[in-house]
């Protein structure tokens, strides 16, 4: 099953969770969301979808104003420095379900994002409501952090805190802190004819509109130049029996066009 935003929302109620709603424009950023949010009295998270080298997935939650250090987090989950990216967009559809734009803890609660690990700042402990999108960026909803983790463990998730601004050093005698929130799981996207591009933090994504460009794909035909070699003699020898003629092919004609070559002395031994 795959949820859908009032499907959502109709599961926190069940599990009588409160929160506020608040329809909006669809935004593709923290900074045009606050533009219809940033006054209701909640704090505003950022939500990014990473990857590792091993196509192991990774949802990070922060308070918008949370600096998260890519290269720090993934040395502290014992992946190295470069080992998380940015997830490609087509992985927002296979795995989390949601649109660009629309990542959240939320879409956890969709089977096929199993496997994907839920990071979230400690600093949303100490917030009175915090801001997220339930699976559609025309909506926001708030709640507090304890109706955040009684929905987490509706679906067999145990909320995990951490301080996403510590850098504590890596080395052999201290293994990194974070190494036990890495999946277990990964998951392997099937190959798609035509790749997107990846989620831009800096919210310039592609545009849908009439700027796009399409590119049609045809079978190259052979340029006259190549042509023109098929066509030329080798060493200035022209070919015994025509290429056109090949079908043709007559040894009796063959013959007098020998001898005609012969008696002209345009033969080349």
């Amino acid at each position: 099953m795959v949820y859908s935003k009032d499907q959502l929302l109709a599961r926190l109620k069940e599990l009588q969770i409160d929160f506020s709603q608040y329809e909006h424009p669809v935004v593709l950023t923290v900074e045009a969301q606050a533009k219809y949010v940033g006054n209701v009295g909640g704090a505003l998270s950022k939500n990014l979808f990473l990857k590792d080298k091993k196509h192991r997935y990774y949802v990070v939650s922060a308070l918008a104003d949370t600096k998260v250090d890519m290269k720090v987090l993934s040395q502290r989950l014992g992946l190295g420095k470069g080992g998380l990216r940015m997830a490609p967009e087509e992985a927002l559809g296979e795995i989390l379900k949601v649109p660009l734009g629309c990542v959240t803890p939320f879409a956890l609660v969709n089977e096929s994002a199993s496997h994907v690990s839920l990071l979230l700042d400690k600093g949303f402990k100490t917030q009175e409501c915090c801001i997220f999108h339930p699976l559609s960026n025309d909506m926001s909803i708030s709640l507090n952090a304890f109706g955040l983790d009684k929905f987490l463990k509706s679906i067999g998730r145990d909320p995990t805190y951490i301080d996403l601004e510590a850098n504590p050093p890596v080395g052999k005698d201290q293994p990194p802190d974070l190494a036990s929130l890495v999946p277990l799981g990964s998951t392997v996207l099937p190959d798609l004819p035509e790749k997107t591009p990846s989620q831009d933090s800096s919210g310039n994504h592609p545009s849908a509109g009439n700027n796009s460009t399409a590119v049609t794909a045809k079978a190259d035909k052979p340029s006259n130049a190549v042509q023109n070699v098929k066509e030329k003699s080798v060493n200035g020898v022209r070919p015994l029996i025509p290429s056109t003629d090949a079908g043709k092919f007559n040894l009796h004609d063959y013959k007098g066009h020998l001898q005609a070559m012969i008696t002209s002395k345009k033969f080349i031994a």
